[in-house]
């Protein structure tokens, strides 16, 4: 157990540097989105109003009062969100093909340690998904200083006041990161999980069996996508399923995938990849 929680902690460090960028990033694009936004749309409701010679009430009732939507659904606010995500995604096959690539290749060291290879396998994985959580960690705090600094500079004539759960549920992609119930949170991060070990099972069959692993690899991804969809299919057709059995059945498959996509990526890397 403590070898895995010191490998855990080796690759969440191999990353930190990246890791601090992303957040930095986020902190900085976001806030600054906030401001110079907030100060567009302040200038341009005051130069409405001067032309038009409306009242604040006025310019409310012909243009809408102004809300975080404005800042959310910018590209400075999103946009470190979808960089982060891509970064993680791409770290998805770093954190493998860096040992076999990089200048010592690493992997030689890594798989004759006294531990088992199960360990390094899980232990790559728990440090994506730690990760994945410490930037929601930080997106929910941070979110909420970020309405208050809106709220601090728009005039409380033309503000429309929203709540942080209304601003996650009304931006689609803070709803995808920021579940609103436990049954999304499963859903959301379930899925992350099960595409990250198929994702990681691919990439064993491809260290095993070189080329021909590639398309092994590939051939898993898609017969493992069709099955999760499955049920989906199937509703386009002749069937029909209730919303908690459809949401069932994809639970249920898709702890299967995983179950599977751990076990078999954890064997190959015991059996076939070799040192």
């Amino acid at each position: 157990m403590m070898r895995y929680i010191k490998l855990v902690n080796f690759e969440i460090n191999r990353f930190s540097k990246i890791y601090l960028s992303l957040l930095l990033i986020t902190l900085v694009s976001q806030f600054a989105g906030v401001i110079i936004v907030t100060k567009s749309l302040l200038k341009d409701a005051r130069d409405i109003m001067k032309e038009e010679r409306l009242s604040e009430a006025a310019y409310i009732t012909n243009y809408g009062s102004l809300d975080f939507n404005h800042i959310a659904n910018t590209l400075l606010f999103v946009g470190p969100i979808a960089l982060s995500a891509v970064a993680l995604i791409f770290y998805i096959f770093l954190i493998w093909y860096r040992d076999w690539f990089g200048k010592n290749t690493f992997i030689y060291r890594l798989l004759m340690l006294p531990a088992s290879r199960l360990s390094i396998y899980l232990s790559k994985a728990t440090a994506i998904f730690l990760m994945v959580l410490g930037l929601i960690a930080f997106q929910i705090i941070i979110l909420p200083m970020q309405n208050a600094l809106f709220h601090s500079n728009v005039p409380e004539a033309l503000l429309s006041e929203m709540s942080i759960s209304t601003i996650t549920i009304a931006n689609p992609i803070l709803s995808l990161i920021i579940p609103s119930s436990f049954t999304q949170f499963l859903l959301s991060y379930g899925i992350g999980l099960m595409i990250m070990s198929i994702l990681f099972t691919a990439i064993m069959f491809e260290r095993s069996f070189r080329i021909k692993g590639i398309i092994m690899g590939l051939l898993y991804c898609g017969i493992a996508a069709v099955l999760f969809l499955a049920p989906v299919l199937m509703e386009i057709g002749n069937f029909y399923f209730y919303p908690n059995e459809l949401f069932g059945l994809m639970l249920g498959i898709g702890i299967i995938l995983t179950g599977l996509s751990v076990w078999l990526g954890a064997w190959l890397l015991k059996n076939r990849v070799t040192v």
